[in-house]
């Protein structure tokens, strides 16, 4: 579903026929992963690929790959490859990306509050 939520936002740009700026951040930070890592990235800079799979441990490769390249295709996401033996990439956050983190702050925030509102009402 976000992968054709992209596809359609790109067209529209494209064509000259986009105006929903809502759409257009969501279809950024949309996907299971994104937010977490988003927000992982932000808080405590650049991760290597394996230390991020150790952050999210019900993740599969091929899923964190694939949000990481939506990440850096949109622009939010910076991926460094060293030129060291053994090879070395990490992956942070650009200044576009960073500019999402008060975004993402606000959603733990209201995330946060939820949660305790529901364990109150039990």
């Amino acid at each position: 579903m976000a992968d054709t939520l992209r596809k359609e936002i790109k067209e529209k740009i494209e064509n000259g026929q986009f105006n929903c700026e809502k759409e257009l951040t969501l279809s950024v930070i949309s996907g299971k992963w994104k937010i977490v890592i988003l927000w992982y990235l932000g808080k405590a800079g650049p991760h290597r690929f394996s230390e991020l799979q150790k952050l999210f441990p019900k993740i599969t490769q091929k899923m964190l790959s694939s949000q990481l390249k939506e990440l850096i295709e949109d622009g939010v996401v910076l991926r460094t490859a060293y030129p060291e033996v053994p090879p070395r990439v990490e992956y942070s956050l650009t200044e576009l990306g960073q500019t999402l983190m008060p975004i993402i702050e606000m959603m733990y925030e209201w995330g946060k509050k939820r949660i305790e509102d529901i364990q109150q009402s039990l």
